[in-house]
């Protein structure tokens, strides 16, 4: 619960090759995979290679600045590959919009063993797209466009509006971008169908003065390709009359793998692809987490990182709309400044002797959460492995107990660590978890939707125990905290968080059982609290309600737990909710509380609308289906009205929007 900045740095900026004396790490070459100069948008992939005395491992970070501009942290430190003596980087994918001029890539190789580093600078030239005029251009993503138009005056704005050639309907819009004078404005143009001529042109915003661009511009996007399976989707309820038009895109966080390949999509309401991107390291662990509003999104993704056993859930991305990776972290330099600040449990499991001691923790993998906050840190979620002595959680086994909890992780926006909340070793002070409040249910790892498992084996009890596998976080503006969603106790829990000024205690817990709120049951449910919940957030800014997709686990389990009902029938289907808040009196009442025909045991998401409907998303319903829903409320009751809905893929969220540029404010 600490707020202590860890602070990038750059030995060098000036080209060349730059050691301190007797250093032992020696970079040798950074090659780019096209000579300089290219077009903005371009992709260019660096290999970099060095040497170092001591055994290693060796790690790679890389960074950008235009001209003189502030350095923007791209790739945090990864371990390379060691080859007859030589370390040879992780392949550094790089493409960026923001600007025609010199960049300058900054390599810095380290050896945190021994402490000692080397940084490398060089100079790569991108040549503008927009000469006196705008111009639109294809980009690897046949669903995407790269626009790009002359300079404009500082203290003015420009974006890009879009819509089919023919239609009559409003144009969609991007973000809007601040001009600079100096450099071109370039834009990913994306939410597109195939095969489809759209016309184009640029706004200037200069006060409350807005003029269109002298000269509209046609791109005909091309064809999905074929070398992709891409999901199904089919209207299982059209929408109609009350449908909100202002948000008719749906995004789709897919969790299905077809000939082992894994796509994220976008859709209009009938289930035609306007958007997609692939993952390149395929497990059924990739995901996309949350949009942005700057033309990209948040993902956690399987793939190599520094100190890690394994490469499932290793890294944490943010990818723009094109598909290029605009930023990145992993769980190895993760491990290495949350250690750095005091949380002992987050180190490597590469550390922890077999078997695992009493006491012995580690941090596996990212998991569920990756999202920007309105104060400009990201908050990501990873699990923590924790051994406790036999009889922990009640378990029989008579051997030590390897427990799964979480640490909610905040980053700067050069996704540094800022602050972090761990369950195992969070404030002493006000309310704690208490270790021995075992999930309900009683989930075990592994199993499907659990992070990778690190610390069983021989001498510990043959299951970890699933303690609380939480799923959103919510940063409440109204006092710059956090609301979290812990799955597996039935909680949505506040922690005093304060923009990391905070003490990191548990202000209160929200629950059936143990629980600090009583529910107002205005509809004399038989059970009316959620359980094993999933995106919980509160609507207006924090104004409220909150929304939250109540799976409904514990409720349809058996007595004295749960109702003893058949998953799956009514009354024991999973419910959208909207509920409001009142912290002086501590209630909680139901605004909406309807069952939505379908049991997901997992996945699932909540949002409002602009038009005062709800929209919720079963994320798993049969092992293998989603359902994207619009409710429109019953008024004077806590029931709504299904009027459309999207059969599709298994799917972790969905998210109503206008477009891609506007994503939704929960």
């Amino acid at each position: 619960m600490r707020r202590t900045l860890l602070f990038f740095s750059v030995l060098t900026l000036s080209a060349g090759l730059l050691q301190p004396l007797r250093a032992t790490v020696t970079i040798q070459s950074v090659t780019p995979s096209v000579a300089s100069p290219q077009p903005l948008g371009t992709p260019v992939t660096w290999t970099v290679t060095a040497t170092d005395s001591n055994p290693g491992p060796l790690t790679f970070q890389f960074s950008t600045a235009l001209g003189s501009g502030a350095v923007d942290l791209v790739k945090d430190f990864n371990a390379g590959t060691l080859g007859g003596g030589v370390w040879t980087a992780q392949p550094f994918a790089w493409a960026t919009i923001q600007g025609e001029g010199v960049y300058r890539i900054i390599v810095v190789a380290k050896d945190f063993t021994s402490g000692e580093s080397a940084t490398h600078t060089v100079e790569y030239r991108l040549t503008p797209l927009a000469g006196t005029s705008a111009a639109v251009n294809a980009t690897a993503n046949p669903l995407v466009a790269l626009y790009s138009a002359p300079a404009c005056e500082a203290g003015s704005s420009m974006r890009v509006t879009f819509q089919r050639s023919g239609s009559t309907a409003s144009p969609f819009l991007s973000d809007w971008k601040t001009c600079n004078a100096e450099t071109s404005m370039n834009f990913y143009i994306a939410g597109m169908y195939p095969k489809t001529t759209y016309k184009m042109n640029y706004q200037i915003a200069t006060g409350s003065t807005v003029t269109p661009g002298p000269t509209t511009l046609s791109f005909t996007t091309g064809s999905l390709p074929t070398s992709i399976t891409f999901p199904v989707f089919t209207v299982a309820v059209p929408p109609g009359a009350g449908t909100d038009t202002a948000q008719m895109i749906d995004l789709h966080a897919l969790l299905s793998f077809t000939n082992n390949q894994s796509v994220s999509a976008a859709t209009d309401l009938s289930g035609r692809i306007l958007w997609y991107y692939e993952f390149q390291d395929v497990t059924d662990t990739s995901t996309l987490t949350r949009p942005l509003s700057n033309e990209s999104l948040l993902s956690i993704q399987s793939g190599p990182a520094w100190q890690s056993i394994s490469t499932s859930q290793q890294v944490v991305r943010r990818i723009d709309l094109a598909g290029n990776i605009v930023q990145e972290t992993n769980t190895g330099i993760i491990q290495n400044q949350l250690v750095a600040l005091g949380f002992t449990d987050a180190g490597p499991c590469t550390a922890i002797p077999s078997p695992a001691p009493v006491g012995a923790a580690c941090l596996g993998g990212f998991h569920h959460e990756a999202q920007l906050m309105p104060n400009g840190d990201y908050v990501v979620f990873a699990d923590i492995e924790k051994i406790y002595p036999p009889g922990t959680q009640n378990d029989t086994s008579g051997l030590p107990v390897d427990i799964m909890g979480d640490i909610y992780i905040v980053l700067s926006g050069n996704f540094q660590v800022v602050w972090a909340w761990e369950a195992f070793q969070h404030s002493g002070g006000g309310t704690q978890l208490n270790i021995n409040r075992a999930a309900p249910l009683g989930e075990t790892c592994p199993s499907a939707g659990c992070p990778p498992i690190f610390l069983l084996g021989s001498g510990i009890a043959p299951a970890a125990h699933d303690w609380m596998h939480s799923n959103s976080a919510y940063y409440w503006p109204a006092n710059d905290d956090l609301v979290v969603s812990i799955r597996d106790q039935d909680w949505v829990i506040k922690i005093d968080y304060n923009n990391g000024n905070g003490t990191g205690n548990i202000l209160w817990r929200m629950g059936a059982v143990d629980g600090d709120f009583t529910f107002n049951n205005v509809n004399n449910n038989a059970w009316p609290w959620f359980s094993h919940q999933h995106d919980f957030g509160i609507e207006n800014n924090g104004a409220g309600p909150a929304t939250v997709f109540d799976n409904g686990n514990t409720r349809v389990s058996a007595p004295p737990l749960g109702l003893g009902c058949t998953p799956g029938t009514t009354g024991c289907n999973s419910r959208g909710m909207a509920l409001t808040i009142d912290e002086t009196n501590m209630t909680v009442t139901p605004v909406l509380s309807q069952d939505l025909g379908f049991y997901a045991g997992a996945l699932g998401s909540a949002q409002l609308l602009t038009n005062g409907d709800y929209f919720f998303q079963p994320g798993l319903v049969g092992g293998t289906t989603s359902y994207g829903m619009e409710l429109v409320p019953t008024p004077d009751t806590v029931n709504g009205t299904t009027i459309d809905s999207l059969e599709g893929p298994s799917s972790y969220r969905s998210f109503r929007q206008a477009d891609l540029y506007h994503p939704p404010k929960t």
